[in-house]
């Protein structure tokens, strides 16, 4: 799964690389822990549906789109 996140940088003359830093983990501990869960995966396709549409496709073999 990519990662669609942003990276987080901070942009400020006062602060020391330390607390630049600190605020940063923060911030991404804070993203990690109220992210929302992942969806579950889809159910896998029914066969029967399956086979029904790999049937269908050769039905009328002649018959054009329009007609």
């Amino acid at each position: 799964m990519p990662n669609r996140r942003r990276k987080l940088e901070i942009v400020a003359p006062s602060a020391s690389p330390e607390e630049a830093a600190a605020v940063v983990a923060a911030l991404e501990r804070f993203l990690r822990d109220t992210a929302p869960p992942p969806a579950p995966p889809e159910p896998p396709p029914n066969p029967w549906v399956r086979a029904a549409r790999l049937e269908a496709v050769d039905r009328f073999p002649r018959k054009t789109a329009w007609g």
